[in-house]
């Protein structure tokens, strides 16, 4: 399917999908610039977007792939994509792997995960298999046994490993402990999390040999973002046109930067999907400018719809009406989803404010980390893994919380890992 004309994707959305119809109604019947737009309210939108009942989508659902999007298991997110959407989307993305490194003839092994509706491990695959450069591709995944993964490696001298930093970190871990190293591979494509410093030590002691890249940048939900960059900063992508329009909007304006340097919240529009629509749409990123002649941008972090920690994903949205329901006495005047990372390890605080900071407010904590992790178990599995650290509540006076230095207002999500 070709890149659908603006004007005319819209009045698609507008005459097919419920949701855009109602999001739109305020609109003149012809509207000629994206910024003409409002950005996707993502607490509405995946209201809309529910298996029964679904107001979203532009067809009924008689021929797709379904994937899950994240959420907890009271509010699970779903993304859609017809056949023809999911053969572009990761021949794009394929074609994108020889930026990130990807020879004719390398080797590659994928351990991302597969099942439970998880779309990494698949999308890795067909992107690899819709490269433009012939590979060998080995869909171990990551949940395989360590060393039966390590012997393969080996047995087909495996030349590129893609996967989560924590799933090669783990390896690497695993590896050095036997004392084994695996010095033919050339190339550790990464996504889904951010890599840090402290971790390459690790990945060079298994993989001596080896440069860690950004794989590219994408998501089941929002689909293509950026293909990785040459050079020394694995955060710089270039955006996928002209499959998608991504844009950096101010925190406080709404418009959109132009400037280099100037960090905002990234939004993407995609001009071929149909069935899902995705117009002006948060990534769930904050970036910046590098080059925007070029659509050149750089990942700074999550922004206030959600978190990354480790492997694990969660929606801002979700633990806020998880300690709502947990606070029947309405104790609570304000939350912060605070990101730490310690002894190489990425981990979740929870920070409450009351109206004073007592021992008394401790049955309150145990009661919100204790749903939180019944609702989101990844988190709880990550964690028993070794994977992250153990999700911790802290308790502060409101006017402690962290605030926008301009607008004053609450930063709902606090990164507080070297990102730099």
């Amino acid at each position: 399917m070709p890149v659908q004309p603006f004007a005319e994707l819209i009045r698609f959305a507008r005459h097919n999908s419920p949701f855009y119809r109602e999001l739109y109604a305020h609109l003149p019947e012809d509207v000629a610039h994206l910024t003409d737009l409002p950005v996707v309210p993502q607490t509405e939108f995946w209201r809309a977007n529910s298996p029964r009942e679904n107001t979203l989508l532009t067809a009924p659902l008689n021929e797709a792939v379904v994937f899950r999007s994240g959420g907890t298991t009271g509010s699970p997110k779903f993304s859609y994509y017809t056949r023809t959407e999911w053969r572009e989307f990761t021949t794009a993305f394929g074609a994108g792997l020889l930026t990130a490194g990807l020879r004719p003839g390398h080797r590659v092994a994928d351990l991302f995960y597969a099942g439970d509706l998880y779309a990494s491990f698949n999308f890795v695959l067909d992107s690899l298999h819709r490269s433009p450069v012939a590979n060998v591709r080995l869909p171990l995944g990551g949940a395989a046994p360590w060393e039966s993964t390590a012997d393969t490696l080996e047995e087909f001298r495996v030349e590129v490993v893609a996967g989560t930093p924590t799933t090669l970190c783990s390896l690497a871990e695993r590896l050095s402990s036997a004392g084994r190293t695996l010095p033919d591979v050339e190339l550790l494509l990464f996504g889904g999390e951010c890599l840090f410093g402290d971790q390459l030590p690790l990945l060079k002691a298994a993989f001596p040999h080896a440069e860690a890249r950004s794989l590219g940048y994408a998501s089941v939900d929002a689909g293509l973002l950026g293909e990785a960059v040459p050079g020394g900063d694995p955060r710089v992508h270039r955006a996928f046109t002209p499959h998608t329009v991504v844009e950096i909007l101010d925190d406080e304006t709404g418009l959109p930067i132009e400037k280099e340097g100037v960090p905002g919240r990234l939004v993407v529009t995609d001009l071929r999907r149909r069935l899902m629509p995705i117009l002006r749409y948060p990534a769930g990123d904050r970036a910046e400018w590098v080059a925007p002649e070029e659509g050149l941008f750089r990942i700074l972090g999550r922004a206030e719809e959600g978190v990354r920690v480790g492997p694990v994903s969660l929606y801002t949205q979700d633990v806020h009406d998880i300690v709502t329901a947990a606070d029947a006495a309405g104790e609570v005047s304000g939350l912060q989803l605070v990101v730490r990372r310690q002894d190489g390890r990425d981990g979740l605080v929870l920070r409450l404010a009351t109206s004073e900071v007592a021992d008394r407010h401790t049955p309150l904590a145990e009661s919100v980390a204790r749903e939180v992790l019944a609702q989101r178990p990844a988190y709880a599995s990550a964690t028993a893994a070794g994977h992250v650290n153990p999700l911790a509540v802290e308790w502060a006076r409101h006017r402690d919380l962290a605030v926008n230095t301009r607008s004053g207002k609450l930063i709902r999500v606090v990164d507080e890992r070297p990102h730099a």
